[in-house]
C-alpha cells in the first residue's frame, strides 16, 4: 500500500520534540483498551490519579515518536518526511534527532517496541505501509504493555496506590472476579504492615516464618489464595514483609484456610503463629475453643473437616503442637487476612499480660 497518509500518534501539534499536544484528539489512549480517556490529575489526601491513557500520551508516545525518526533518518528519509509521517514539525523531528526528546528507557529498552518500530520504519521506508497500519501496530503494542507490562510499570511508579495490586484494569475492567481479587490483595497487604508494626508480635513468629492469606470466595486450589512470597520473618524485636503478596504464594496456610472455607465460606484468612501456652490462654479469655488438629501433612485437610464438623463450626484459632521436623503452629482466622491480624494482634497483646 502507499504511504501518502502520516501516522498521527495523539495529534502532536508539533511544538516541540515532547509535545503531546493540547486537541480534544490528544489521548493516543485511544491508546487504551477502554478508548480514549480524558487526562486529568487530582491530587487528593496526598494520592494521585493518574490515567493509563497520561502513561501512553506523556511517556509512550515521545519515546516512540524519538525511535521512529531515528530509525527513519537511518533508512535515509529527510527531516520533512519524517515530520510528515508522524504528523509533526521539521523542527520537533530535529529535536528528536538530537536526543532532546525524554525517552523512557522501559518502553525503549523493550524488544517488542523496538521490534514494532522497526516494522513501521521499514514500512513507511519502502511504501508497503501507510499511517493507518503504523496506527494499528502501535495500538496492539500499547494493549500489550498494558497488560501488565512496561505502561503498567510506569503507572505504578505515578500512582503507588496501585503498587501490589497487580492491576488489570485495563485489559479486564471490574468485574466481580477482577475485585475479588484486588480486594484479598488488598487484605494480605494490610495484615502483613499491621503485623509488621505491631509491638511483640516477632516474639511469636515461628522459626519457619510466618504468613498472612486471604482466599477469594469459593476458592477452589491454593492458587485462589493470596499470600506473602517468602513468608514474613521475625527479624530482633521486628517482622519483616519481604514482598507484596501474590495467589498461590503459600501451600500451608492456603491448604487450611481451603479447609476452613469448606465448612465455613466466610473465613477465607488466616496467618500462622508459633503455638504457646500463653496464646491458647489468651484465646480461651476471649471465648475461644480452639481445635487441636494432629500436625502431619499428609490428609491434614479431611482431618482438619472432620473437626470441624464434629465441633459443629470453625473456631477462630485452631493449632497443633508439632511433629518430627514440624514446629508447633497456631493459625489465626478471620474473614479477611485483616481481620485474622487484628485477632492475632489482640491475643498477642493478652499473652504478654499473662
Amino acid at each position: 500500500m502507499g504511504c501518502e497518509r502520516p501516522v498521527r500518534l495523539a495529534g502532536d501539534t508539533g511544538s516541540g520534540a515532547g509535545d503531546t499536544g493540547s486537541g480534544a484528539d490528544d489521548t493516543v489512549g485511544g491508546a487504551g483498551r477502554r478508548g480514549g480517556l480524558i487526562s486529568g490529575r487530582v491530587e487528593s489526601a496526598g494520592m494521585s490519579l493518574v490515567l493509563p491513557s497520561e502513561i501512553v500520551v506523556e511517556r509512550f508516545l515521545p519515546t516512540a515518536r524519538a525511535m521512529l525518526a531515528r530509525e527513519l533518518a537511518d533508512r535515509g528519509l529527510t527531516q520533512q518526511a519524517i515530520a510528515d509521517h508522524l504528523g509533526v514539525t521539521q523542527a520537533a523531528v530535529s529535536q528528536y534527532l538530537r536526543g532532546d526528546a525524554t525517552v523512557e528507557d522501559r518502553f525503549a529498552d523493550d524488544e517488542r517496541m523496538q521490534a514494532t518500530v522497526e516494522r513501521i520504519a521499514d514500512g513507511f521506508a519502502d511504501g508497503s505501509m501507510d499511517g493507518y497500519e503504523a496506527l494499528a501496530e502501535m495500538l496492539d503494542l500499547v494493549r500489550e504493555f498494558e497488560d501488565r507490562g512496561p505502561i503498567c510499570a510506569v503507572h505504578e511508579d505515578e500512582m503507588p496506590a496501585l503498587e501490589g495490586m497487580g492491576c488489570d484494569l485495563c485489559v479486564r475492567g471490574t468485574d466481580d472476579t477482577v475485585l475479588a481479587e484486588r480486594e484479598a490483595l488488598a487484605a494480605v497487604r494490610r495484615g502483613a504492615r499491621r503485623l509488621a508494626n505491631a509491638p511483640g508480635v516477632a516474639a511469636h513468629v515461628p522459626n519457619v516464618g510466618t504468613n498472612v492469606a486471604t482466599a477469594v470466595p469459593e476458592a477452589a486450589d491454593v492458587t485462589d489464595v493470596a499470600a506473602v512470597p517468602g513468608r514474613l520473618q521475625a527479624v530482633g524485636s521486628r517482622v519483616m514483609v519481604p514482598a507484596d503478596p501474590e495467589f498461590g504464594a503459600s501451600q500451608r496456610v492456603a491448604e487450611l484456610i481451603l479447609a476452613v472455607t469448606s465448612v465455613d465460606p466466610h473465613l477465607r484468612g488466616a496467618l500462622n503463629l508459633a503455638t504457646s501456652e500463653a496464646l491458647l490462654a489468651a484465646a480461651h479469655e476471649r471465648g475461644i475453643d480452639p481445635v487441636r488438629f494432629d500436625a502431619g501433612y499428609e490428609g491434614r485437610d479431611e482431618r482438619l473437616r472432620a473437626a470441624f464438623r464434629e465441633r459443629g463450626g470453625v473456631p477462630r484459632v485452631v493449632y497443633h503442637e508439632g511433629a518430627f521436623g514440624i514446629p508447633p503452629v497456631c493459625y489465626v482466622l478471620g474473614e479477611t487476612a485483616t481481620e485474622a491480624v487484628d485477632l492475632a494482634v489482640v491475643l498477642v497483646e493478652s499473652a504478654a499480660t499473662e
